[in-house]
């Protein structure tokens, strides 16, 4: 059985997306080519972005630490640390309003 530790993980994705010229670093903890759910950590530092971007599909958000914003057209949410959003099935982004981490959840379809 394969464990993580979050909040570690979290310590250490910060810490690289500081080291960062983009100011964000990921790291995917479950997933790949053989797996219908892939899910990633995600840091920002504060103030960066992910960009505006394509819905990935079928995904959720998990606030770990920090505050975001996630605009998709006309609408945003802020979201702290514990939060959970269905992320919009359309373009979006996502910034970070403090040092953040977040988990990422996609539904594949391997």
């Amino acid at each position: 059985m394969k464990h993580t530790s979050l909040p570690l993980l979290v310590e250490e994705q910060l810490a690289s997306a500081h080291r960062a010229t983009s100011g964000r670093a990921a790291v995917t903890i479950h997933g790949g080519r053989d797996h219908d759910l892939r899910q990633t950590v995600i840091a920002l530092a504060e103030g960066r972005s992910l960009g505006e971007h394509e819905s990935p599909g079928e995904a959720t958000l998990q606030v770990l630490s920090g505050r975001v914003l996630l605009v998709a057209g006309h609408d945003s949410w802020e979201g702290a640390e514990g939060d959970y959003l269905v992320i919009p099935p359309f373009r979006h982004n996502l910034t970070a309003l403090t040092d953040t981490a977040v988990l990422l959840t996609v539904a594949t379809r391997a």
